[in-house]
């Protein structure tokens, strides 16, 4: 089977507040099909599928069957067979994932995936609420007040207990992408005003669940992202087609919903969640690289403690060891593995449906030299690793320079 490349993409402002804006789903979507299809330069009628990423349409906006959406708003796209996929925060990746196998099927040369997600139609408190239906609902977190700040201050209470952990390197990592997200026109914080140094200072970054503080937390976010995915034979029809990257490995693993099952499958594991390990591992082994051999990662910083995970689970350190790596500013750009040059969640936002996509696009810009104030110097091979729920599915994938 021959390889998949990502032929161009879009990422939206994810500082806008949509709503605010009067702008709906079909908006949104316009927006992003129009300027994703403008970027890979590709005509609407050359599209063989559409694949659409959005976790929670019909709890924030009242919208469902967003599969139809792409359609709905442009005319190139109709008759065009499309289907809408949900698996949390990992959405977008596995929006992906089926294009891939669409395209390697042989059933068409090009996909356009897009994921799109609005968040700010309810108050904050609402909005969290939502999100918490991606958790076991009736099963874990009763007690919460805000459901994800607290499963990941569990992961992060799980590491406590295995391996220590100091909360000082948690807000290292605030602060890391907080600082590269300043460079992202993109961001949703470029323009904001961050205590320095950040500090668990209780009122520029109060508690919000447990350890975690305000800025351990990726933001409620508007936004969108899209590529467009072709084949080998596609572009040899296309010999002045230039190309972002190709896919050169993908790695996705399904376990159950309760954050406690996860801790007990892995309760004689040197990982907190080895299946996130096997994930990256699977990646890598189908790119046929080591971490080594990789220039940079786009991770689900959702809070800080995923990136402590993260970071000892694609390998930087040792299982329980990720604050070598913070300390020694190995995951700074410049160190020997930039993780989250964009921003991330935390710095750049976490519109949840497009998340996945967003990270692909980012690595794809990288490979190609195009990211702009926030490249990677030199890099040719980048990676990402993107969480649903409290890593129930995860997904990462290894994306290759053209050259």
């Amino acid at each position: 089977m021959g390889a998949v490349w990502i032929l161009g993409g879009y990422q939206s402002d994810f500082a806008r507040n949509l709503d605010r804006e009067g702008h709906d789903f079909s908006d949104l979507t316009a927006e992003v099909v129009t300027a994703t299809l403008d970027a890979a330069g590709l005509d609407a009628a050359d599209v063989g599928v559409v694949h659409v990423a959005n976790a929670f349409g019909e709890l924030f906006a009242r919208q469902g069957h967003l599969g139809a959406m792409p359609a709905t708003v442009h005319d190139g796209l109709w008759d065009t067979p499309a289907t809408r996929h949900e698996a949390a925060c990992a959405s977008g990746s596995v929006a992906t994932l089926a294009a891939i196998a669409d395209l390697r099927s042989g059933a068409y040369e090009t996909a356009l995936v897009v994921g799109v997600e609005l968040e700010k139609t309810v108050p904050g408190d609402t909005a969290t609420s939502i999100l918490g239906t991606a958790a076991w609902t009736g099963h874990e977190g009763a007690d919460a007040k805000y459901m994800w700040p607290h499963m990941f201050d569990a992961v992060a209470t799980e590491y406590d207990r295995r391996y220590g952990i100091d909360d000082e390197h948690l807000r290292a990592i605030a602060a890391l992408n907080l600082a590269n997200a300043r460079a992202n026109p993109n961001a949703q914080t470029r323009a904001w005003t961050v205590p320095q140094p950040l500090t668990g200072d209780d009122i520029q970054n109060p508690v919000v669940e447990g350890r975690l503080r305000r800025f351990d937390c990726s933001q409620i976010t508007d936004g969108g992202a899209g590529v467009v995915l072709v084949t080998d034979a596609w572009l040899r029809g296309h010999p002045r087609a230039r190309p972002l990257g190709r896919i050169d490995g993908w790695g996705h693993r399904t376990v159950g919903l309760g954050l406690r099952q996860k801790l007990e499958h892995s309760r004689d594991d040197p990982y907190v969640l080895p299946h996130v390990r096997g994930a990256v591992l699977d990646a890598f082994s189908r790119a046929h690289v080591t971490l080594d051999d990789l220039d940079g990662f786009e991770v689900h910083d959702c809070f800080t403690p995923s990136e402590y995970l993260a970071i000892d689970h694609i390998g930087v350190t040792g299982p329980g060891e990720s604050w070598k790596a913070v300390e020694n500013g190995e995951i700074e750009i410049g160190g020997r593995l930039p993780i989250n040059p964009s921003g991330g969640l935390i710095g750049g936002g976490h519109p949840v449906g497009a998340s996945g996509i967003r990270m692909l696009l980012d690595a794809a810009r990288q490979v190609s030299g195009t990211a702009g104030d926030y490249q990677v110097d030199g890099a040719v091979t980048f990676g990402t690793l993107n969480f649903g729920g409290s890593t129930s599915t995860t997904v990462s994938f290894v994306v290759g320079s053209h050259q």
